[in-house]
This record gives structure tokens, sequence and C-alpha cells, in this order.
């Protein structure tokens, strides 16, 4: 009897130290700041149609869904605040570097730093954020310009980033996975504007440094792609591609490597835009217009997020997030994308296709 009553404070307090480890651990988080293994969001634009008259919003709600969810769910929080996915993922990056801590690294890149107005085109057309310790850490890619704030200033969102549609993918991932993403990002050539990377791994992130102190002298490949999985054993493919794989990533490398056709939402409004082709055998279309119900939807010129599915009714469905628009322009920029055959991802794009631009 007196044994059976000790198991189960003991139980309890075992339950206890589980439940601070995990909260202490560097991971995606959710609004309610619990740790994810991924999450993905859709930053809806201020403007919306409802029954074809004009909507205004806010601009800084969002559509979420992660690995706990199966479907999209409205946000609760705006962007804006702290309580917000991105706000609660990346308090663990301020909340690090304001501890001054040693054996955690971060690197934030933009090609559109905060509070500037040019954006580089001698770097990459690549947009995220990464934390890790010796344990594991998380990987943010997003299309958002001038986000985040540096470390010193805490967390905002740009009130640039309120007009047109945004989207990003955040992964858990264990630091042995980021040798592999070493490799992606000396391929990315991201503009990083704020970094630290400890001594502890300078060894085996010999590009992650170099590209932090910008003083990379590796040969970069024309192009690159790896295998990643995340914490609990989610698949990913990543794509990168240097300024010196001239071509459409889409067309050229995703289309066929995937052995899928594909439906790209991508910033359209740069007089420089590729149409739908499909004189290769895997085809490429360019959507045209996002739905968020019956009555409510946006324009893709108003909408600066990047991502692609595959066709409807074709055998592989595959979802891609990334940095790179499908214009002729960013033929001579690199960037990335990363992509997932995990069902519930894909049927939530899926579903936001209202139609898209067929060939001819």
């Amino acid at each position: 009897m007196t044994a059976r009553l000790l198991k189960t404070p003991l139980a309890l307090l075992f339950l206890a130290l589980f439940e601070v480890l995990e909260a202490t651990k560097i991971s995606c988080r959710n609004e309610e700041g619990k740790a994810v293994d991924w999450f993905t969001f859709y930053k809806l634009p201020i403007q919306v149609k409802r029954q074809k008259k004009e909507s205004k919003g806010s601009g800084l709600e969002y559509l979420y869904l992660d690995s706990t969810t199966r479907s999209w769910r409205r946000s609760k929080q705006p962007m804006n605040t702290t309580k917000s996915v991105l706000g609660r993922t990346l308090h663990q990056l301020y909340e690090a570097y304001a501890s001054k801590n040693n054996n955690t690294a971060y690197l934030i890149y933009n090609d559109g730093v905060p509070k500037t107005v040019t954006y580089s085109t001698k770097y990459g057309h690549t947009k995220g954020v990464m934390l890790w310790n010796r344990v594991q850490g998380f990987w943010l890619i997003h299309s958002i310009p001038r986000f985040p704030p540096i470390p010193e200033e805490g967390y905002d969102y740009p009130p640039t980033g309120r007009r047109n549609g945004q989207s990003g993918i955040c992964i858990t991932l264990k630091y042995n996975q980021y040798e592999a993403i070493d490799s992606q990002l000396l391929v990315c050539n991201p503009n990083i504007y704020s970094c630290s990377i400890p001594a502890t791994f300078h060894q085996k992130l010999v590009h992650i440094f170099q590209l932090c102190t910008r003083s990379s002298s590796s040969k970069i490949p024309g192009r690159h792609l790896t295998r990643l999985q995340s914490v609990q054993g989610e698949n990913f493919l990543h794509f990168a591609k240097s300024n010196s794989f001239l071509d459409d990533i889409f067309a050229a490398w995703m289309a066929p490597q995937l052995k899928t056709h594909l439906l790209t939402e991508t910033w359209q409004r740069t007089g420089q835009d590729l149409p739908s082709n499909c004189s290769l055998p895997y085809h490429v279309y360019n959507i045209k217009a996002i739905k968020l119900s019956q009555q409510t939807y946006f324009n893709s010129s108003q909408d600066h997020s990047k991502w692609c599915i595959s066709q409807k009714g074709t055998k592989n469905h595959w979802t891609c997030i990334g940095d790179i628009n499908r214009s002729a322009s960013q033929a001579f920029r690199s960037g990335g994308f990363i992509c997932t055959q995990n069902r519930h991802i894909y049927q939530a794009f899926q579903g936001l296709v209202l139609y898209y631009e067929k060939c001819n």
C-alpha cells in the first residue's frame, strides 16, 4: 500500500520534470507557447474581397497549421504581438541573446534589412531565422521583408509587412541536421544582419560561421538538394539554388525532381513574371487567386507569399514553401524552397487555390 502511494507522487514529479525540460528545449512554438514539431502560417493581406466587394482588415491576421492540428485555423493573436506564433517562437532567440548564452547560436537573414528602404541584390533572395544549441533548434523560413528586428530591439512586426499576403514555415530540428543546413546556406548566400556563432559550433558548421563573419571563400555549387528530418521524424527536402543556376527553379528543377505538375504562388508584380509553362514533361502553373471561403478571396497581385503544391489529381502530393519568386529576374538570385509530403499541409494549401493560369 505504501509503495503504491509512493509511486503516484514520484510519477507526478517525473512528469513535472519532463514538462520543464520540454519547455526549455528550443522549438517552434504555437500561440500557447507550447513546443510543436513544425508549423506553417499564411499572413492575410490587408484587402480581401467578400461577395465581390473590397473588405479591409488589419493586415495582421493569419491562418495557422501545426503538427498537432489537421487544418487551417484563424489566429487568436495579431501577428505583431509576442503571443503570435512568430512572437512566441522568436522570444526564445531574444531570451537567449539577453542571457548571453555561449551554448546557443543564432542567425537572422533577409535581403530586406529592418529599418532600411533598399534591398540587397548582392546576396540571396532569402529570408529566415535559425536558433539552436547542441541538442536541437528551429529553422524559420518566411517571405516577410525587413523582419524580424535585431535581438537588441525585441519582437515586432514591420508595418511594411501588413499590406500583402506572406507565408512561412518553422521546423524543429535535432542538432545533427544542422550540418546539412550548413551546406544549403552556402548555396543560398543569405544577407545575414545579426548572428552569433559560439566557438563550440565552428568546426562542424564551417559555412555558417564564415557567412556570419562574411569571410567565406568556399566554392559555391550551382544548386544543392538535401534531406532533412524534424525532431519527430517528419521528412523534408530542401532545394537551394545559387545565382549561377540561371533558370526558373520551379520548371527547371523542382517539378522534374518531385515528378509532379506544380501550381505556384509567388510575388507577381515585378513586371518580369514568367507565364505558366507546359513545354516540359512536368508543367508549372501560376496561381491567380486565393480563396479563404466560398465568398472571400484575394488576388495574387496582393500576395507576397512564396509556395507551390502538386496539381490536384497528380500522384505525388508535395507542398513547398520558400523565398524565391517565379520571375525572370529571380534566375539571377539565390534562394530556395523546403518541401514536404505531409497530407495535412498539402490539403490546407490545396484548399486555398481558387484558380490558376492555364498554358496559352
